[in-house]
Parts: structure tokens; sequence; C-alpha cells
């Protein structure tokens, strides 16, 4: 499997990193963080119905750049390229059939793509990157909800941070023309997907 690599810049208040554990105090610059995602603890999952079964599915291949500060939301940003066929719903015909033309026409169209123009703050922990998802040959404005899980020393890594994000959010594939002729109806193949993005990261810069 191809090695799946985040870059993430995360500058954290002092709540969220723990920085006192490591003799650092509030007063001094917290520095940008580079953070690596662990593929065997992190995935993007869908769900979609079939008849009346919602089906699961997954992309096995992705890559994102995130840079991410609570306290400057102004100069955080999430980018993530997904290429289709990376798609894995357990069953290689169906596979086959989603990247074709009745569907996500994986060859004129390799890649489903997000980026953010924006990050806003709902809660604590709670937060939701705006921005615009692009799906086929479709591009339109996109809301991706997101929590910060938490964060801790990795009890399993020596000098190593982890952290855990998970976002959820849902989209209608017709809206992007994912499913064309007689696929585009919704009868057999729902028109909700239901989106998932779990993300355990690490770090050694803290």
């Amino acid at each position: 499997m191809i090695r799946k690599t985040i870059t993430i810049l995360f500058t954290m208040l002092f709540a969220f990193t723990g920085l006192a554990m490591n003799g650092v105090s509030d007063d001094d610059t917290i520095r940008s963080i580079p953070w690596e995602i662990d593929s065997a603890h992190s995935a993007i999952n869908f769900t979609i119905s079939h008849f009346f079964t919602p089906v699961d599915g997954t992309f096995e291949d992705y890559d994102a750049t995130v840079m991410f500060n609570p306290d400057d939301l102004g100069n955080s940003m999430i980018d993530v390229t997904i290429p289709v066929s990376s798609i894995n719903t357990r069953n290689d015909r169906r596979d086959g059939h989603l990247q074709s033309e009745d569907f996500f026409n994986a060859e004129r169209w390799p890649n489903i793509s997000f980026e953010s123009s924006s990050i806003e703050s709902r809660g604590d922990n709670e937060f939701v990157a705006i921005g615009e998802l692009t799906i086929r040959d479709v591009t339109r404005e996109f809301e991706l909800p997101f929590t910060l899980q938490g964060m801790m020393e990795n009890p399993m890594k020596e000098n190593t941070t982890v952290a855990g994000i998970v976002a959820n959010a849902k989209l209608m594939r017709t809206d992007f023309g994912v499913g064309v002729g007689d696929w585009a109806a919704t009868a057999v193949v729902g028109d909700e997907v239901n989106i998932q993005l779990n993300l355990e990261l690490n770090t050694t810069a803290l």
C-alpha cells in the first residue's frame, strides 16, 4: 500500500497541547509542528445505500496537507486529494463499475479533491473546514465538520505525541454527476453518501 503521509502544521493552544508537561511555559513561542498520519489507524470511509441496505466502502489511498491552528484559524487550511482508483467496496466487479463512465469516470477524472478556503470554530474542539469539493468535472462549495478528539503522549512510541481527528459529512452523489444514464436514478443506488475521515496523527516535534 502506498504510504499515506499528512504534513500538518499544528500550532496548538496550551490547553490542547499540554506543553506544560514538556517544560514549556505558555509565554514561550509555540512552534509549528509537523505530523505524520498513522495509516494503520486512519481511514477515509463512506456509506451509500443499495436498495434499502447501507453498503460501506473506503479509499485506500489519499494525500492531505493540513495547516491547523485553533488560535489562528485565518491561516489554517485543509487540502485532500483522493485517487478514485483506490476505491474499495470489497467487491472487485463493483469497484471497477464505480470507476467506469457510469459513475466516477476515473480515466477522465482520476481524483476527488477538497480545498478549504477557511476554517471556523463551532465550539470546544469542534471545527468546520469550508471550501470546494471537486468530483468528476463538478466543483461545489462544501463544509467538512471535524472534531479534535484529543492529544496525549503516545505510550507505544517514545518521545511521540499522538492526536486524533474525526470528520463527518454528507453529500448527494447526483449533485456531482456521479451516476449517468440509468445509474442517475436513485432507486437502486441511493443518492446520499455519508463520509467519515478518521485520522490518527503522530509527531516527535513536541
